[in-house]
């Protein structure tokens, strides 16, 4: 008799000889994204121009972020925190591909440039005092010490489908708070532009990596995609006060259901999903679940958006202040 363990671990196994089977598609894919992408560092984008004050800079730059709205300023906080939670992310991947293997050429090229991210968000905070600074240290330090731990159940697959949705989510989030604040102060627009770029790399690296398990492995790989794709907690769960920032970000139009909704129709439509044929019991079921998780999606956002109602909000590390959001 075949024991539950014995078939997770040959599971577990199997997935693991599909990976090791995508050296050289991760190797060319590297060489893709190295080509393309510029190599930008905070001091760079933070610094003041050639042969000007610097304490002028950095007064300009405060009377600048003064103006940026309450709203703009919490998800700018969300954003920052959620990057710097990397020692989190670059565990899990380490724990999930493996660190004794060509994977860790990948995993170490993404950790050290999404390390820039949190540098550069945390280093514009400090400069412009946009946010309350200790508090905003607080927070990071209970965010780490909380932890991060998806229910990935020793799955590699599942992580290709979590970091292709949630890099995906990251990119949009940061290009509209750059929007918002930007209006303001043109500086975090051009921060975050560059900070979203990068994201959007790593998610055509995540799809792309998951679209060759697919066409080697459909069944167990459509399996894992069911299991993750109807929601996923975004890695910033953990952090004090998420929730209630997360409702200002829906609320403010920078990331809510209908994005997540259209990122996931998006993903169903470059995997294919639909069009996969010659499928085993198992790999229908999770296709036919798949299929069916925008038309919930939906019903989810006509849910929030016809039940919300006008809310106060404050927060410490936007200083206290409070404001009202329909």
């Amino acid at each position: 008799m075949t024991r539950p363990a014995d078939t997770a671990r040959f599971e577990t196994l199997a997935k693991v000889e599909v990976l090791a089977d995508l050296e050289p598609v991760v190797d060319d894919l590297m060489v893709a994204h190295e080509a393309k992408r510029p190599l930008w560092f905070p001091n760079e984008l933070l610094a003041p121009p050639p042969d000007t004050d610097p304490d002028a800079h950095v007064a300009t730059l405060r009377e600048r972020a003064a103006g940026v709205s309450l709203p703009a300023r919490v998800a700018l906080a969300l954003n920052l925190l959620t990057e710097e939670g990397l020692p989190h992310f670059h565990r899990l991947l380490a724990v999930y591909l493996g660190n004794d293997s060509f994977w860790h050429k990948w995993t170490n090229l993404w950790t050290a440039e999404e390390d820039r991210h949190g540098a550069v968000l945390h280093d514009y905070a400090h400069d412009s005092r946009i946010l309350d600074q200790p508090v905003l240290e607080r927070m990071q330090f209970e965010y780490i010490r909380a932890g991060f731990n998806p229910a990935w159940d020793a799955d590699p697959y599942r992580v290709f489908v979590y970091t292709t949705l949630q890099e995906r989510a990251t990119q949009v989030s940061h290009a509209n708070v750059g929007k918002l604040a930007g209006q303001y102060e043109p500086l975090i627009g051009e921060v975050l532009r560059n900070v979203a770029s990068e994201e959007a790399r790593h998610y055509t690296f995540y799809r792309t990596i998951f679209k060759e398990v697919l066409a080697r492995d459909p069944n167990r790989a459509l399996a894992s995609a069911a299991e993750i794709m109807p929601a996923i907690d975004m890695p910033g769960i953990s952090m004090p006060h998420f929730r209630e920032m997360a409702d200002v970000v829906r609320r403010a139009g920078i990331y809510g259901p209908r994005d997540y909704l259209k990122i996931v129709e998006d993903q169903i439509r470059f995997w294919a999903i639909e069009t996969l044929t010659g499928l085993d019991e198992i790999g229908r079921k999770a296709q036919e679940k798949i299929c069916s998780i925008p038309a919930r999606l939906e019903r989810v956002a006509e849910m929030m958006e016809t039940r919300s109602k006008a809310k106060a909000f404050s927060f410490a590390v936007a200083f206290g202040r409070a404001f009202e959001m329909a």
